[in-house]
C-alpha cells in the first residue's frame, strides 16, 4: 500500500499571439518558501521562489535581493574551469537580476523594510527560448501566491521586429534579424521600465514598441490573478508600519521649505548646495531637545527630505528652475579632448558640467575576445566595454569590494549604444575601459561620449560617432503640470518621477535605459520627453565631432597593425608546426602575434599577424 501524498498544483496558460504557450504553476515544488512558480515555455524552466522575514528590519530601506542564476545542468553542460561548481554569477546573470529588481522594488510599501529575497533559477534550457524575458512574470507571480505586500502584480517581455513586424519574446534566431531587442516592465496599468538596444529607430517606432509589449503584460498580470485566486491568495501579512507623525511633519515642512526653496533657486555648486541644505537640517535638528531627537531623530530626518524634495520639485514646475540654475532643456557645459594617453591605442576625455570620463581604446586579435559561457548562451564578443565607478568620482571614501551590479549594467548600456557602429569588417577584437573621475549626473552617458571619441582617434572607423543624454521628468497629479529635465544632476536623479537615458546618431535610437516612477505615465508626455532628448543628443554630439570630426585615418603608429590572410586547412599544421615549434619561431623572429582559426563553413583557415611594425 503506497503512502505517497500527490501534490495538489495550480497552473495557468497564457498563448503568445504565435502560438507559443508560457505556463505558470504551483503546487509541486519549493512549498516551504513564501511564494514558488515554475514558468514554463518549450523546455525552458524558470523555478522562482520569494521569501520575506516576519521582522522589520533596523534600517530605513527595504533590503531586498533578486537572484539569478542559470545552472549548467540545465543545458546538459559542463561549468567551464578547474572546479566544476557554478560560481558567481556571470554578467549576464547580473544583468538579468537587474532588470526584475529595477521593477519589483518600487511597488513594495515604502515602509516595508523586511529582508525579503526573490531567487530564480534556470533549471531547464531550450535553445529557443530566452530565459531573462520571462524572469520578471516568475519573480512576480511568486510573489502574488505568498501573504507578502506588494502592490499589484507586474510582468517582463522582450519585443523584438524582424522585417518590420513586432515579436513578442523572440528566439534568439529572431532575434539576430531583429531592428529593436527591448525588454519592459510594466504593471497592467503603467509601464515601468524600459531598456534594450535598436538599430537607429525614430521615437515614434520606439514608443509603439513599448505599447506593443504592454498589451502582452497585461494579459500575464491577469493570468497571475487567476492563479493566485485559484491558489488560495493569503492575506496580506501584517507588520509594524513606520511611526507617522502628522504635525510634525508640517512643522517641519514650514521651518524647511521656504529656506530649501531659495538655497534650489540660488544655482550654487554641488558641494556648496550640499552644505546648504546640511545647514538648514542641522538648525531644525538644533531647535529639538536632545530627547525630542532622540526619540523623533529619523521623523524629522524623513519629513526633512519631503520639504526638500518638494521645494526643489516646486522651483522646476513653477518658474522653471533647476538646482544648477539652468532652465530646463540646458545642457551643461562640455568640453573634450582626444589622444590624451600616449601609450593608449585610442583615448579620450569628456567632462560635462561636474561628470567626468576618461575612455581608452585597445586592440587585438581574436584571441582577446570576451569568452561568454552561460548554459543560455555561448559565443564569443570582439567588442566589449568595461565601466568603472571609484568612490572618489563622487568625493567619497568607501571600500571597494569588486564590480558592483551598477557598474556591470552602466558598461552594458554604453557597448549596446556603440556597438552596432563598429564596421562589421573591422579585423580588431576592441575593449573600451571607461574610468569615471567624476560624477554628479549620468556618468554611463558620459562613457557613450568618451567612447565614441576614443574609438575614432583610434582609427576604428566607426559607421557613425554616437551620443548619449539621461533626462528627467518632474509631474504634478493634481495640476497637471510636468517638466522634462535635459542632462539630469544626480539630486534630479532622485528627486524626478522617471530618469531615463537614450543614446543615438543623428539618424536614430541605438539603446535607452528607463525607469517610470510614476503611474500612468501617458504616451504623449513619453513622447515630448523623447524629443527633447533628441534635441539634447545632437547638440551633444555637435560637441563631440567639433573635437573630432571623423575617425583618424589609420591606427596610432605605437597601435598594432592587423594583417589576415587565408590558407586552405590542410596547411594550417604545417604553419603551427610540431608542438607549436614553426609559429612560434615565427612570432620570436618577426615580434608579431600570429593566431590561426579555422572557419568551418568554408573549410578555411583564417590567419591573423598582429604586430606594431
Amino acid at each position: 500500500m503506497s503512502n505517497q501524498v500527490i501534490p495538489s498544483v495550480y497552473k495557468e496558460v497564457i498563448t503568445l499571439e504565435d502560438g507559443r504557450e508560457i505556463s505558470i504553476e504551483t503546487g509541486k515544488l519549493a512549498k516551504q518558501a513564501h511564494g514558488s512558480v515554475v514558468v514554463q515555455s518549450g523546455k525552458c524552466m524558470l523555478l522562482c521562489t520569494v521569501v520575506s522575514n516576519y521582522q522589520q528590519s533596523d534600517v530605513d530601506f527595504l533590503p531586498l535581493t533578486v537572484d539569478y542564476r542559470e545552472k549548467f545542468a540545465a543545458a546538459g553542460k559542463y561549468p567551464g574551469g578547474f572546479f566544476k561548481r557554478e560560481a558567481r554569477p556571470s554578467d549576464g546573470e547580473v544583468l538579468t537580476m537587474r532588470l526584475v529588481d529595477r521593477v519589483l522594488r518600487p511597488l513594495f510599501p515604502k515602509d516595508y523594510h523586511a529582508e525579503t529575497q526573490v531567487m530564480i533559477q534556470l533549471m531547464s534550457h531550450d535553445e529557443n527560448v530566452m530565459p531573462d524575458a520571462m524572469a520578471g512574470l516568475a519573480a512576480s507571480a511568486a510573489i502574488q501566491l505568498s501573504d507578502i505586500p506588494f502592490e499589484c502584480p507586474i510582468s517582463e517581455v522582450r519585443v523584438g521586429r524582424v522585417n518590420g513586424k513586432l515579436v513578442i519574446n523572440p528566439t534568439y534566431e529572431q532575434l539576430q534579424e531583429s531592428d529593436i531587442d527591448m525588454v519592459i516592465g510594466a504593471s497592467a496599468d503603467s509601464v515601468m521600465m524600459v531598456e534594450g538596444e535598436m538599430k537607429e529607430i525614430s521615437e515614434e517606432e520606439m514608443v509603439e514598441a513599448i505599447k506593443f509589449a504592454h498589451d502582452a503584460i497585461k494579459v500575464q498580470c491577469a493570468a497571475q490573478v487567476k492563479l493566485a485566486e485559484a491558489f488560495g491568495k493569503k492575506p496580506v501579512r501584517e507588520y509594524e508600519p513606520e511611526k507617522e507623525d502628522e504635525e510634525l511633519a508640517k512643522k517641519i515642512h514650514e521651518m524647511a521649505y521656504d529656506k530649501v526653496y531659495a538655497v534650489a533657486k540660488s544655482g550654487s555648486s554641488k558641494h556648496e548646495r550640499s552644505d546648504a541644505f546640511a545647514k538648514i537640517k542641522e538648525e531644525i535638528l538644533a531647535s529639538f531637545s536632545e530627547e525630542e531627537i532622540e526619540s523623533l531623530g529619523g521623523l524629522i530626518s524623513k519629513y526633512y527630505s519631503k520639504a526638500e524634495k518638494k521645494a526643489v520639485r516646486d522651483l522646476t514646475l513653477n518658474e522653471g528652475l533647476r538646482l544648477d540654475g539652468r532652465k530646463t532643456e540646458d545642457i551643461r557645459p562640455i568640453w573634450c579632448e582626444v589622444d590624451y594617453l600616449p601609450s593608449a591605442h585610442g583615448s579620450s576625455i569628456f567632462t560635462r558640467g561636474e561628470t567626468q570620463a576618461l575612455a581608452t581604446v585597445t586592440l587585438g586579435t581574436s584571441k582577446e575576445a570576451n569568452q561568454i559561457d552561460m548554459p543560455s548562451y555561448q559565443g564569443e564578443e570582439t567588442f566589449y566595454l568595461h565601466y568603472n565607478f571609484p568612490p572618489f568620482s563622487t568625493g567619497e571614501a568607501r571600500p571597494i569590494r569588486g564590480t558592483s551590479r551598477r557598474e556591470v549594467g552602466h558598461g552594458n548600456l554604453a557597448q549596446r549604444a556603440l556597438k552596432g557602429m563598429i564596421p562589421d569588417d573591422c579585423p580588431y577584437t576592441v575593449r573600451i575601459v571607461s574610468e569615471v573621475l567624476e560624477s554628479n549626473g549620468s556618468s554611463s552617458m558620459a562613457t557613450v561620449c568618451a567612447g565614441t571619441m576614443a574609438l575614432m582617434d583610434a582609427g576604428i572607423q566607426m559607421k557613425k560617432p554616437v551620443s548619449g543624454i539621461a533626462m528627467g521628468l518632474i509631474s504634478d497629479a493634481e495640476t497637471g503640470k510636468y517638466a522634462v529635465l535635459s542632462d539630469i544632476l544626480g539630486d534630479e536623479d532622485h528627486l524626478g518621477d522617471m530618469d531615463f537615458k537614450v543614446t543615438g546618431t543623428a539618424e536614430g535610437i541605438t539603446a535607452c535605459q528607463m525607469d517610470i516612477k510614476i503611474k500612468g505615465l501617458s504616451y504623449e508626455v513619453l513622447v515630448n520627453a523623447l524629443k527633447q532628448a533628441q534635441k539634447g543628443r545632437i547638440h551633444i554630439l555637435g560637441k563631440l565631432t567639433e573635437t573630432i570630426a571623423k575617425p583618424n585615418t589609420d591606427v596610432k603608429p605605437h597601435s598594432p597593425k592587423m594583417v589576415t590572410t587565408v590558407i586552405p586547412n590542410e596547411y594550417i599544421g604545417a604553419l603551427i608546426g610540431p608542438g607549436g615549434k614553426v609559429i612560434q619561431e615565427l612570432q620570436k623572429a618577426t615580434k608579431t602575434t600570429i593566431v590561426i582559426n579555422e572557419d568551418e563553413k568554408t573549410e578555411e583557415g583564417i590567419v591573423e599577424i598582429l604586430g606594431t611594425d
